[in-house]
């Protein structure tokens, strides 16, 4: 019997179509895929650079009790909070001394956690009491601190809380104003200007029809304080509505 004809293995196909096929495919869904990680990747990227910060200018309207404020999303610090409507309250952060918001030119200032004194953050709030820190100092810290006043920066006089009391290991800087309630200022100072953190100070004070502003800043700009507060009140004044 002739035996049948078996094709020399030179001239046998290497790739079936089918195979052939599916090689096609898996290409392009390869392709599809690195693109897609490519742009998402980038994407991701340029968020976590941002990290949930933003650069828009795109105003909202925030009522907080009785008082209206119109403030740029850039500076809102939280991303819940950038919408128009009625809020509990309401948290900013903003340049020192420029007192700007987010923005490409200013990327550098948010970004550098060696230098807390850039920024500056503010928490506005509805007042829930009848009075802010310069208004407590008599009534309540007075009770509290040493009765041993020392020099602080800017003219402030620096007063160091009883070790036993609440407010151990706290520094309070007061200063008398003319026409004025005293400056009252809490801080908790670090051990050394490099451990400074943008909350080291803070402080509140009432504005607007029912409004608390608390704000914070690193102790490396104690001896700004005096401009630091005129320009919150301004800033303040400037994005309410009447």
């Amino acid at each position: 019997m002739k035996p049948p004809h078996i094709p020399e293995p030179e001239l046998l196909p290497l790739l079936s179509s089918r195979v052939v096929y599916k090689a096609a495919a898996l290409v392009v869904i390869l392709f599809v895929l690195t693109t897609a990680l490519s742009f998402s990747g980038r994407w991701f990227g340029e968020y976590l650079a941002q990290a949930g910060h933003t650069a828009s200018r795109e105003t909202y309207d925030i009522f907080i009790g009785q008082d209206h404020l119109r403030l740029p999303a850039n500076v809102i610090r939280f991303e819940n909070q950038r919408a128009t409507g009625i809020a509990e309250r309401v948290d900013l952060y903003l340049t020192w001394p420029g007192l700007q918001g987010y923005s490409e030119e200013t990327r550098p200032l948010f970004d550098d956690i060696t230098r807390p004194e850039n920024l500056i953050f503010l928490q506005i709030a509805q007042s829930t009491m009848s009075r802010d820190m310069s208004g407590r100092l008599a009534p309540v810290y007075r009770h509290v601190l040493q009765d041993t006043p020392q020099a602080g920066p800017g003219g402030l006089t620096r007063y160091d809380a009883e070790p036993d009391s609440s407010y151990a290991g706290e520094a309070f800087f007061t200063a008398e104003r003319d026409g004025r309630a005293p400056y009252v200022l809490r801080c908790v100072l670090p051990e050394s200007p490099a451990a400074s953190t943008s909350a080291d100070c803070q402080r509140d004070v009432h504005m607007g029809k029912d409004l608390i502003i608390l704000y914070r800043f690193s102790s490396r700009l104690l001896p700004q304080w005096r401009t630091i507060e005129n320009s919150i009140e301004t800033y303040v004044r400037a994005h309410r509505v009447p």
